[in-house]
């Protein structure tokens, strides 16, 4: 799992510009299951089982990052750009990116601090005040290489960080891993997979391949913040590294099926896997799209905790993804033979 995560976290892909992520996956599950591509881009899998499956079920993950889109070069080469998904300013200023798809360095500057006045210095810098610096000495020379409307990423290396996994775009690259992996194995019923587009601008493409695939219940695969550090109370930390899935049982998106909730925990406790409830009632994932497809969908989602999620690098639990794979895997199994 680890060596296949490596694969795509290294792989850029923000809202809207998935197709180097879409081309990696497609490569690793070549052999394995039938698929295409619908108008949007995403990518619709569908996994033959042992037996045929009695409901349609729907497993998802978005393989989209945020990050940034250049939006203009001005005289001097500097970049300006947008955020791309939700992106908290403070973690931006000195930050290394990497922009277009052949992954030019850049470095994000603003004003230097000795230059800033007294009462700008305690404010977080705006974003119309930052630029890319790409190393460039005037507008002609950046535009060789850069044009408004490229993309731009985190320039953060996968690398194991003591007993975590370290890498840009975790959220959701883990769930993208998880279901490849299902898909490269043999599954007990028939399932349909997708790896969708624009999640972290609004759901885009979840909304189209539930319309498409007209499932009778679906598991939405994401990844979510885990907040278990120093000087957090229990109560606010959301999900802790090393619990396993995060199952939400409602979001600012969805009120989850309480039935499908419940035998998420029953199959994980049968199984000798840890899970855990998502312990916050914010955010939202695909789901917010997918249950409300066509004339409902039954959803629940599973979610990778993850560690200073949305910033140049997310931290996870390498079995924190095995296990979640053991619990999807059955869970989708049960749910296929229409047992929950």
């Amino acid at each position: 799992m680890r060596e296949l995560l490596a694969i795509l976290c290294e792989t850029p892909g923000i809202s809207g510009r998935e197709q180097l992520v879409r081309e990696q996956i497609i490569k690793l599950i070549e052999g394995h299951a039938s698929y295409r591509v619908d108008a949007l881009g995403n990518l619709l899998v569908h996994k033959e089982g042992v037996k045929r499956a009695t409901k349609k079920v729907m497993l998802d993950a978005h393989m989209d990052e945020v990050g940034f889109l250049i939006t203009h070069i001005d005289e001097e080469g500097f970049l300006l750009f947008t955020t791309v998904g939700g992106i908290d300013p403070k973690v931006l200023l000195g930050k290394h990116v990497l922009v277009g798809d052949e992954g030019i360095p850049g470095v994000i500057a603003s004003k230097p601090i000795h230059l800033l006045k007294a009462d700008e210095r305690d404010k977080v810098v705006d974003l119309d005040a930052l630029r890319i610096d790409i190393g460039a000495s005037s507008k002609e020379q950046a535009e060789k290489y850069v044009h408004p409307g490229d993309m731009a990423v985190w320039d953060t290396c996968f690398e194991p960080m003591g007993h975590l996994l370290k890498g840009r775009a975790l959220d959701n690259r883990a769930g993208c891993a998880m279901l490849i992996k299902l898909i490269q194995g043999e599954v007990p019923y028939d399932l349909d997979v997708t790896f969708t587009v624009q999640e972290e601008i609004g759901l885009h493409g979840a909304k189209t391949a539930a319309f498409a695939l007209k499932p009778d219940a679906s598991i939405v695969i994401d990844t979510t913040t885990a907040s278990d550090l120093e000087g957090v109370p229990e109560e606010k930390q959301v999900c802790r590294l090393g619990g396993g899935s995060a199952v939400s049982f409602m979001d600012l998106r969805t009120m989850y099926d309480k039935n499908l909730y419940d035998a998420a925990f029953s199959t994980a406790q049968r199984l000798s896997v840890p899970c855990q409830p998502k312990a916050s009632v914010t955010g939202g994932n695909n789901a917010g799209a997918v249950h409300q497809s066509g004339t409902g969908v039954r959803t629940i989602a599973l979610s990778t905790p993850c560690r200073y999620l949305h910033s140049p690098a997310g931290l996870i639990m390498e079995k924190d993804l095995t296990n979640g794979l053991i619990l999807v895997r059955e869970l989708s199994a049960s749910m296929a033979a229409g047992q929950v």
